[in-house]
């Protein structure tokens, strides 16, 4: 953190979404889905034999129920197998599931409820809010809509930390340090409603494995030069932070506007990419702090964000990890699912609350997005 004065994260606070569904019944949801996309476009089809079709697709290249138990999601679209009846995935009408302009306007709805109620009983405002998302843009933005709505305006400022996909929280982490040292206290907000960009109309495998991946998530925490020992509470320690971009990846992932939404393109090699890379950069991400990765890494726990299972096995498996080590992100893969964004808040709230991850264990949070991204930090826990 150079000459900077320390900073601490804490009161990491998830907010379950309004719905969850187990993976069995999400996947068998999403084979029906496509089914009947393909049935609005020639209702001459069986779809029967396409449903059987697709579930045998999403079994062979999706994340099946024994790696991810269940995904939590902002709209009831899921629970219903009545596909003319459905906000988003109407697909009787609309194959590839509503204009993304309507996808749009329920994010700016579901995202503006849950500023609403974070903010609900607080009369002090922030200096600073940072609002974090790749699943939906409005202008203004909830965070601002907020702001405006509480008369906050002349003591809150907003930041928008947008499309950077599901390394966020580590940019997030570095513009909240750096607002911390004139201001003290910045809040920080994901809001990722992943399950809003599917497109049933897209068999392709790589499809498969992304729609059976993602999943909504909601949470909040805080960045200070206050130490939150000082006030009872738990948190972290802010040692170092750090984002390189990986040579010769910048086709490996990407997430773009499309008329249905917004759609990610996944390279099979991306697990085989990042843990390739891994050793420098936890190398030069320890140095930043004083510290020695080799020393520290067989004490530490590794926060990795699941882009999915593959990453998670991949990475244990090159950097020689225990299995506990790697526990709390298996557990909220298999929770909650991908969250993009938002998932690895919901891991150092994991940790926070697992008494076996002793106050001065180091927490080593590492996660990915386009560019290709590999993006860290290094926490203490406090």
């Amino acid at each position: 953190m150079g000459s900077y004065a320390r900073v601490f994260l804490s009161r990491v606070r998830s907010r379950p979404t309004q719905f969850k569904s187990d993976q069995r019944s999400g996947i068998e949801w999403l084979a029906a889905a496509h089914a009947m996309s393909d049935f609005a476009k020639n209702r001459d089809v069986n779809v029967d034999e396409l449903r059987s079709r697709y579930l045998k697709m999403i079994e062979r290249f999706g994340c099946g129920p024994d790696k991810i138990g269940s995904r939590g999601h902002m709209i009831a679209d899921f629970k219903s197998f009545n596909f003319s009846e459905l906000e988003i995935y109407n697909v009787l009408e609309n194959p590839s599931g509503a204009s993304v302009e309507k996808r749009g306007e329920v994010f700016q709805i579901q995202a503006g409820s849950y500023f609403t109620e974070l903010y609900k009983e607080v009369e002090t405002p922030p200096s600073d809010i940072i609002h974090v998302s790749c699943t939906g843009y409005v202008s203004p933005s909830v965070a601002q809509r907020l702001v405006v709505d509480k008369n906050w305006g002349e003591h809150c400022e907003v930041t928008h930390a947008y499309h950077m996909g599901c390394y966020a929280a580590i940019p997030a982490l570095r513009m909240a340090s750096g607002i911390a040292q004139i201001k003290n206290k910045v809040d920080i907000v994901h809001t990722e409603l992943c399950t809003l960009h599917l497109n049933p109309a897209d068999h392709s495998p790589e499809q498969m494995v992304v729609q059976s991946l993602f999943a909504d998530g909601l949470v909040s925490y805080s960045v200070s030069l206050n130490d939150p020992r000082e006030f009872g509470e738990q948190g972290f320690e802010v040692l170092g932070l750090r984002e390189e971009l990986i040579s010769d990846s910048k086709d490996a992932m990407s997430w773009v506007v499309s008329p249905a939404g917004f759609r990610m393109t996944l390279s099979r090699k991306v697990p085989e990419m990042i843990a390739s890379s891994l050793d420098g950069f936890l190398h030069r991400l320890f140095l930043q702090a004083g510290l020695s990765y080799e020393e520290c890494k067989g004490a530490a726990v590794f926060a990795i964000h699941p882009g999915g299972p593959r990453i998670i096995e991949s990475l244990e498996t090159k950097l020689e990890l225990r299995s506990e080590q790697v526990e709390a992100s298996k557990q909220i893969l298999f929770k909650h699912g991908n969250m993009s964004s938002a998932t690895l808040p919901h891991i150092w709230e994991n940790v926070l609350a697992n008494a076996e991850v002793l106050p001065g264990t180091l927490v080593i949070g590492l996660a990915f997005g386009p560019g290709l991204t590999c993006a860290g930090c290094l926490l203490k826990k406090s």
